[in-house]
């Protein structure tokens, strides 16, 4: 986590943007935890593979500072790359996605916003309950605890499954702050 901004804005609720990261397809999520939690936006930021490296970076740069600008969420929520045994074999593709986790982050911190990270099973068992859950499973629970009209896309549905798995997490959170310990009690 970066900076020590509080995670409730001043209108009582939090602005998440959850983020899958990828340097050609890079999907977001804006999400608001009101008494239900519903997304504002979501998308799939694609580029196209011709297009030099750093044009691409830089491209997702700006639109991650767009969406920041226009949302002003108050946490990034980003999901960490998968590294199995099979995609040891693929080290560009780890890579790229490193480097695609760096424009997010440099994005967030230079807006000041606090930003965190989540494996994908993390992600999987705070959701759905089951950390090996498909990702047709995914886009589907997703699309029904947002009440979406229609399935997102698999990057999109990615990025919203992140960020309310920190939902999740804050709820949590501000739950166990609410334990009374004893000796404590009023």
């Amino acid at each position: 986590m970066l900076g020590a901004l509080p995670l409730i804005s001043a209108g009582g609720v939090m602005g998440i943007l959850g983020i899958d990261p990828g340097t050609l397809k890079m999907g977001y999520g804006v999400l608001d935890d009101g008494p239900n939690p519903h997304a504002d936006d979501y998308g799939v930021i694609a580029l196209p593979s011709k297009m030099p490296l750093e044009q691409r970076l830089y491209q997702l740069h700006t639109h991650i500072l767009n969406i920041i600008a226009l949302f002003q969420p108050t946490a990034v929520a980003v999901e960490e790359p998968f590294v199995g045994k099979g995609e040891r074999r693929f080290p560009n593709a780890s890579m790229a996605i490193g480097q695609a986790q760096a424009v997010v982050f440099i994005g967030a911190a230079s807006q000041g916003i606090p930003i965190y990270k989540y494996a994908p099973a993390q992600v999987k068992s705070a959701v759905a309950d089951y950390g090996a859950a498909t990702k047709e499973q995914m886009r589907e629970i997703v699309a029904a605890t947002l009440g979406l009209n229609e399935i997102p896309d698999s990057d999109a549905a990615d990025a919203l499954s992140v960020g309310l798995c920190h939902l999740i997490n804050m709820q949590a959170d501000s739950a166990l702050d609410r334990i009374i310990t004893p000796g404590q009690e009023r």
